[in-house]
């Protein structure tokens, strides 16, 4: 289906609105960023390690409960449309993996109007190639990175599996990752152009779509892939999973049935022992 169909037949504007689909969402967001600050003061980890050059480039460390120098790696990526939300909001991400003898890092970056989406893209890029090379200080495996993310952040985490990293960086190893979890991603960026308050603030250029539209890229040194969206979800956040399972076949693993969940409910379900989704993500990454 073409843009112009798209855009003739669907309300992106209520499509890609979150809020409106769930009642909740600012209790929701509310408890997330309590539950976090509650777990600052008691989880273990290095808090606010700077990856960039701006204070805003910093991330959350945890090591592996078992504190082994072999332990895998899960990063997680926030989402929040590239315009809300910061890394503080998502320690609870942590404790369930930590427990089970996977480190994991929660990244921040800078939020759009002030950050342009390509200086978001180089910076969770940035993240990604400081942690390789702090794997050794930090305690874990630099072999065994999967990143994860959800919604905006399951389009960085898409865009690292795309990033030519020698390119990047001549030091760094073709497959830096061993594996990517997709969250409801945001794989195709041209709906969002036509949401007034998501161009108004990202400025979707043709040319921004092209580059940092993950279906319209290519993976990398082949990391699998697997991803969900939740059932109570809009059409459009369902097609976007589709399009990344289409356009990714050498990589894509399969999705994870989340009948039940909705955009912010399968995020907690990321981090839940028990879930289809946390039981996935802890295969995907014990296999790589």
């Amino acid at each position: 289906m073409s843009e112009a169909t798209l855009s003739a037949n669907t309300d992106f504007a209520l499509e890609y609105n979150v809020p409106a689909r769930i009642p909740e969402y600012p209790s929701i967001l509310a408890a997330w960023h309590e539950q976090s600050t509650l777990l600052r003061s008691r989880l273990p980890g290095r808090y606010d390690l700077q990856y960039g050059a701006s204070a805003i480039e910093s991330l959350d460390y945890f090591p592996a409960a078992n504190h082994a120098q072999d332990a895998p790696l899960l990063v997680f990526i926030h989402g929040g449309f590239w315009r809300r939300l910061h890394k503080d909001d998502f320690t609870w991400v942590a404790p369930a993996y930590v427990e089970r003898g996977v480190s994991v890092a929660v990244l921040n970056y800078g939020l759009a109007p002030s950050t342009s989406l390509d200086e978001i893209v180089r910076q969770t890029q940035g993240a990604m190639a400081w942690l390789y090379r702090h794997a050794a200080e930090l305690g874990f495996n630099r072999n065994r990175i999967v990143v994860s993310g959800h919604s905006a952040g399951g389009q960085l985490a898409c865009m690292m599996l795309a990033t030519d990293w020698p390119a990047f960086d001549t030091s760094l190893p073709n497959k830096l990752l061993a594996g990517c979890v997709a969250l409801s991603p945001l794989s195709d960026l041209a709906p969002l152009a036509h949401v007034p308050a998501f161009q108004d603030d990202l400025d979707f250029t043709p040319e921004r779509i092209a580059a940092f539209s993950p279906v319209r890229l290519k993976p990398i040194a082949g990391a699998p892939l697997i991803g969900a969206v939740g059932g109570k979800e809009s059409d459009e956040f369902k097609r976007q999973l589709a399009l990344i399972a289409s356009a990714w076949p050498s990589c894509w693993q399969g999705e994870i049935a989340m009948p039940a969940d909705d955009h912010l409910s399968l995020c907690e379900a990321f981090a839940t022992p028990g879930t289809p989704l946390f039981n996935a993500t802890l295969a995907l990454i014990a296999a790589n």
